[in-house]
Parts: C-alpha cells; structure tokens; sequence
C-alpha cells in the first residue's frame, strides 16, 4: 500500500510518524510525506521525531517537497486546513492514479458533502468550500473517504511532533458502504496503533465535531476568549447555544441524526479547558481563518433547507469583518 501524508502538519506528521514506525517492524505501507520549508529539511536531514505519552519516537519516512517526486499513490491523506483546498488540489494532480481515495481529514464541511447522500440535494456542490466547483472537478468526489480526527498535537519545532491527547481516526464512505478501499485503510491506521472504526453514517460524526467548531472557533475569535471562558460566561455559552441549535436544525434537515444533546456538547468542550482555539490562533498570528468550511457553509446549507439561522448569520458577518480588517480573509 502506497500511502501520501498531504500537509505533513501536526495532524499529518502524527499519522506519518506511527505509520511509518510500523513499517520499520515490517507493515507492507510505504509512507510518503509532503511538506515543505524548515519542516521539510529538518525531517530529511534528521528524520520525523514523535513525542507521544512521555515516548519519543525517530523515524526516516520518505520526505519530499512536491508531488511530481511521490508519484502515484493508493491513498492520499490531506490534513490541510479548508482554505488551502482549491489550490493544493492542483498540486496533487501527479499522486492521483485511476484508483487513488482522497482521505478527507479537513476539518469543516466538505467538498463531496452531497456525493451519494440519499435525497434531493444528492450530488449538490457546497460553494462555500468548493468555489466554481474547482475542487470536484480536480478531485471527484467518488474519490473521497471522510475522516473526523479527534487527535491533538502541534509541531513545537521543524522536524518535531509533540502528541497530546486521542488516537481515534474515524473512517467512512460517503455512500455509506464498507468498501474493500476503507477496510484495508482502516486496518492500516489500526496496525499502527490508532483507533479507525468505519462508519455508515459519516457525516453524523462529522456533525458532531462541525458542532462544537462552528460556534467556539468564531466566538474565541471575535472575544479572544478561551473555551473556559466561552462555556462558562452566561451571555457566550447562550450565543454559542443557539449557533449549534440551529447548526443542529439545519443538519436534522438534511438527515444528520445526532447522538448526544448540545448541553452534553458544550460540557464536554468546558472539560478541555483554557484552550485557545485554532481560528483564535490563525488570527493572533496574522494567518488566513477557517471561516468557510466551518461557519459559511453551514449558513449555506441553512438557505439550502430554508432555515433562518439568525444567530449564525450575524456572528458569521462579524467575523468575516474582523477577519478582513486582520488580513485573514
């Protein structure tokens, strides 16, 4: 099995570094990484370093900086943020052979969101996070596997991973089927000591993550607070409330069937503390903010269903406003 890490980041490095470790003790997955800059040097000069659980880990995976030197791939793995899809989907054109699966872990709604979903919006496109349909047409959606990543780590310096928390990769098809494609990927992750369940019903998961994303992202980003603080202030955790409200009335219409309530929700992201949120970050450090994939285009898919959204709708202009007056949008 050929396998390519797509935006060797945290995310990226973290899965590059447990496959690639697996295959060193004699796994048939050859890994490939693509990165560039500091990142990219270190790992080809030093090797790609795991800190996980008090355990640092030293691995030589094949590391280069584009797609031409990897070469057609089994499976392509992109943990890019959604912004930088359409332009990284040019990019990728020389890993795509006739049976390559795109493994979708971006956070947000994704591009194939429609593909093979029962009902009238099947085969839609979601201008938000696929403008123009550039996306769909570089990268067919027939190609592509959902992942919903639950692990965290950051890269505290060129070359290094640092693992903090989770292991579970969940896995499924858009259409809802246990294909040959997503089983051997599954049993890949798992050999390598993640937890890979395959999913029938992937955007319920999917949903579940977007919940919490949608309204703590855009609100930390628009007070500076932390998740603490979002989820224990009265006024922020009411707003929050009614964004996932009514993400949760928009995604019910389009047949998403949510497993836990949103005060369970909202308890569980207060359990994580004085985090600082990803968008917060990006906009701290002047870089462009995850606004489309995570709070667009869930207001697009509010006027798909003729839902009204108002408190989406309100909090998604203000962001995009102060989103422009930083340079991040």
């Amino acid at each position: 099995m050929k396998l390519c890490i797509f935006g060797a980041g945290a995310i990226g490095g973290l899965m590059a570094a447990k496959l690639a470790a697996h295959r060193e003790n004699g796994s048939d997955v050859e890994v490939t990484v693509i990165a560039r800059g500091p990142h990219l040097a270190a790992m080809q000069a030093n090797g790609l370093r795991l800190v996980s659980e008090g355990a640092t880990t030293l691995v030589h995976p094949r590391c280069v900086a584009t797609a031409e030197e990897a070469g057609p791939q089994d499976y392509v793995v992109v943990t890019l943020k959604a912004h930088s899809l359409p332009a990284a989907a040019r990019q990728m054109q020389p890993l795509l052979g006739p049976a390559t699966a795109i493994v979708s872990a971006v956070n947000g709604v994704p591009w194939w969101y429609f593909h093979k979903l029962p009902g009238p919006h099947e085969g839609r496109r979601v201008e938000s996070v696929d403008p123009g349909g550039e996306v769909s047409r570089l990268l067919p959606p027939e190609r592509a596997i959902g992942c919903i990543i639950y692990p965290a780590a950051e890269v505290p310096e060129p070359g290094v991973i640092e693992h903090s928390y989770g292991d579970r990769f969940t896995l499924g098809e858009p259409d809802g089927s246990r294909s040959d494609r997503v089983s051997a990927l599954s049993a890949a992750l798992v050999a390598a000591g993640f937890k890979a369940p395959v999913r029938p019903r992937i955007r319920d998961e999917l949903w579940i993550k977007l919940w919490g994303n949608m309204a703590f992202n855009p609100l930390s980003a628009l007070t500076t607070a932390t998740l603490d603080v979002i989820t224990g202030e009265a006024e922020l955790r009411a707003v929050c409330r009614d964004m996932m409200l009514e993400g949760q009335a928009v995604a019910e219409a389009l047949g998403v069937r949510f497993a836990i309530d949103v005060d369970r929700r909202i308890a569980g992201a207060a359990e994580v503390g004085a985090h600082k949120t990803s968008m917060l970050q990006d906009l701290e450090r002047g870089r462009p903010m995850e606004i489309d994939a995570l709070l667009g285009a869930v207001v697009e898919l509010a006027e798909l269903v003729a839902l009204p959204a108002p408190t989406c709708r309100t909090v998604l202009a203000l962001l995009r406003g102060r989103a422009r007056q930083a340079g991040c949008y």
